[in-house]
């Protein structure tokens, strides 16, 4: 009755939030000049700024790029990229809310074809608010927070996904599901100086927080959010994006950022409702370019320091590399949002694990048909099963595709209604506790924002 209740409580959050302004997406003039015939026009404030319409929502770390760029933690998205978000505020101070919810039902292996199967009706789901406050002509500080109710909804062993690895619950490395996320998955603060329209530096603080490492994390990438999954690689890409005790420094000339990170490399332990001890033991930075509007480009590297309780002498350098590209389409609410993002990790016990990613949305207004391809290399250690094939590795790769329709959207709210299937390829010597090519599916129920205009 507790998930219930639960399940009721987030359709309530989602569906009672609504805007009160809506805003240009142009970007400043230090940006890349737009080609999309249908883009509006920016307003000029009385000190020169750009204004994005009512509440001068900027990027959350420059006064100079639109926020269209925002990412997660301090990453860029492209500048065409859709925002799906209620937005208000003045002209000194915005406030900015998005999120999604999941109600779905979800059987990996539906055709039991192996033994590792299982069947779930759960609700992922994650809710982010914003502030952007102009502190005199040439400050911007921000401070973002970030929940997620998965732990109360899908319990700690968390959502089942076929070869999925990373993270424990009673002890013991879940495998074959996907963990909850914690209850604050983001507490942080930022402030950026403005040296000119286009140099910026900043801080960012985060208790929890994200370093500068990947691409946005699937949670904030425009070519997922109709995926409810986790991709089987987030502990070779992303996963670094819940991290109890972050600190960054960037600067930005024109566009491209440079950023250089100080966190903590241990995961966030069993307990989801806690804030573990900071320790700032592992370091990361990430370079990114934005060429054009279209495209978010990023080259990044961890160290990172004891990641896993259970190995708690293994360190990992992570290395990732990512294209993120979005087209707006002549239909106002269409476009083709796509990802590649490559990671890499490479263990201080000599293994060495790649991992590939490629995904689209394609919006046609109501209509939204998506996919994902994924490659991972996962060792039996990580799919526990040494004491079967002792110290091995496989390949594995997954195919995803799925189909979702808006039903209606009230206050500002939309209502989707969709379905995905997965099939499974691995290494031959997993077909007896696999299957052979096993099938995924799921339905699900969307609640999120409408796309702000």
């Amino acid at each position: 009755m507790k998930r219930l209740a639960a399940l009721a409580l987030f359709a309530t959050i989602a569906i009672s939030a609504s805007a009160q302004h809506e805003h240009h997406t142009m970007p400043k003039k230090d940006t890349v000049p737009s080609k999309d015939p249908h883009a509006g026009h920016a307003m000029q404030d009385h000190g020169g700024h750009q204004q994005h319409g009512m509440g001068n929502m900027s990027h959350a770390y420059s006064l100079h790029l639109p926020m269209n760029r925002n990412g997660s933690g301090t990453s860029w998205l492209p500048d065409n990229s859709p925002m799906y978000m209620y937005m208000t505020g003045n002209d000194r101070t915005s406030f900015m809310f998005h999120g999604n919810v999941f109600f779905r039902y979800t059987s990996t292996d539906f055709t039991a074809k192996g033994s590792r199967g299982a069947a779930k009706l759960d609700a992922p789901n994650w809710f982010m608010g914003m502030m952007n406050h102009r502190v005199g002509k040439k400050g911007l500080f921000n401070t973002t927070v970030m929940l997620s109710f998965d732990r109360l909804v899908m319990g700690g062993a968390g959502y089942p996904l076929l070869y999925q690895s990373g993270e424990t619950w009673n002890g013991r490395p879940l495998v074959d599901r996907q963990h909850p996320h914690d209850l604050f998955a983001a507490v942080s603060v930022g402030y950026t100086h403005s040296i000119n329209k286009d140099m910026d530096v900043y801080a960012y603080l985060g208790y929890p927080g994200e370093p500068a490492i990947s691409a946005p994390v699937f949670m904030h990438r425009v070519s997922a959010m109709s995926n409810p999954d986790a991709p089987l690689g987030h502990h070779w890409q992303d996963a670094t994006h819940i991290t109890f005790g972050v600190g960054t420094l960037g600067f930005r000339y024109k566009q491209v950022k440079a950023e250089f990170s100080s966190f903590t490399g241990r995961e966030p332990d069993e307990d989801r409702y806690n804030f573990d001890k900071p320790l700032f033991d592992s370091y990361a930075y990430r370079v990114s370019y934005n060429p054009s509007r279209q495209w978010a480009l990023q080259f990044s590297q961890a160290f990172v320091h004891s990641p896993e309780a259970g190995e708690p002498e293994e360190n990992v350098t992570r290395t990732t590399a990512s294209a993120i590209h979005t087209v707006p389409l002549r239909k106002p609410g269409s476009f083709v949002a796509s990802s590649a993002v490559w990671g890499l990790n490479d263990k201080s016990d000599g293994h060495r694990e790649h991992s590939f990613l490629a995904e689209s949305n394609l919006q046609l207004q109501r209509n939204a048909v998506y996919g994902r391809y994924e490659f991972v290399e996962k060792s039996t250690h990580e799919l526990q099963l040494e004491d079967k094939f002792g110290e091995d590795k496989f390949s594995v790769h997954a195919f995803t595709l799925g189909y979702a329709r808006t039903l209606a959207t009230v206050w500002k709210t939309n209502v989707a209604l969709g379905a995905q299937g997965t099939i499974h390829f691995a290494n031959s010597a997993l077909d007896g506790l696999y299957g052979k090519q096993p099938l995924s599916g799921q339905v699900y129920l969307r609640i999120s924002p409408a796309m702000h205009k």
